[in-house]
């Protein structure tokens, strides 16, 4: 029985990883019919991207089920975690995991999103106060400037700071849960360092801008969406820059 228990924190470390591996942008555009968000715009396989389909539908599922799977593995640690000897530290490494697990998820070869929405639900796990906070400052970047991406390093440089700081009042620190959070925002950071090109050279793409409508095809009715195909753009199409998502 002891060695089993001790066994428990590596098991949900490895179900959180799982659960975030979980692709939600893939499987729900491949589900309403909708290109594959990994062959158009950014190409990366997030809510923002699967927003530039036209679908605001797919857009706002894939936001919600891409924070829920950061925030059930965490609160399942947190509502029956203390009945097997499972404390903050496997708390914060199960939250840690599914991160990683939206970042390179091994259904889908590794290849994964920024995991802005999944980082937020672990936060919002870890304590609602926190998420919060952070989705607030998420908001009012976005609604202020219209930069996604923006938005979202912001985000990530302050959620380390904001957990700090309410240490005492809204909830108690821990260690492990504030390493945490830091290494999630370092990742955030590595993973929009293009995005932070762009943005210094004014040539990122705003939040609910539209993909090229020449690199976004929809799926036949009778099946699912396939990868997107490239069709040759018209003499009066533009361009436009690549943009960032959750």
């Amino acid at each position: 029985m002891e060695s089993m228990q001790s066994f428990l924190p590596l098991l949900a470390v490895l179900a959180g990883y799982l659960v975030g591996s979980l692709s939600f942008a893939v499987i729900v555009s491949r589900a309403m019919g909708l290109s594959d968000p990994r062959t158009f715009g950014s190409k990366n396989p997030g809510a923002t991207n699967v927003l530039r389909s036209g679908s605001k539908a797919a857009a706002i599922l894939t936001l919600l089920l891409d924070a829920a799977k950061g925030w059930l593995p965490v609160m399942l640690v947190k509502w029956y975690g203390s009945a097997y000897g499972l404390g903050d530290g496997t708390m914060a490494l199960v939250g840690l995991a599914a991160f990683l697990g939206h970042v390179f998820p091994v259904f889908f070869k590794f290849a994964g999103g920024k995991g802005v929405a999944t980082a937020l639900g672990v936060l919002l796990g870890f304590s609602g106060w926190l998420g919060l906070a952070v989705a607030l400052i998420w908001l009012l970047m976005a609604a202020v400037f219209r930069f996604s991406s923006l938005a979202s390093i912001t985000a990530a440089l302050l959620a380390p700071v904001v957990y700090v700081l309410g240490n005492g009042g809204l909830w108690m620190m821990s260690k492990s849960v504030a390493l945490s959070v830091a290494v999630m925002s370092l990742f955030l950071l590595y993973r929009h360092a293009e995005n932070i090109n762009r943005l210094i050279k004014g040539t990122e793409s705003r939040l609910g801008k539209k993909a090229d409508a020449g690199l976004v095809t929809h799926a036949p009715a009778h099946g699912p969406a396939k990868h997107g195909h490239r069709h040759p753009p018209r003499s009066d199409q533009k361009s436009h820059p690549k943009g960032d998502q959750p």
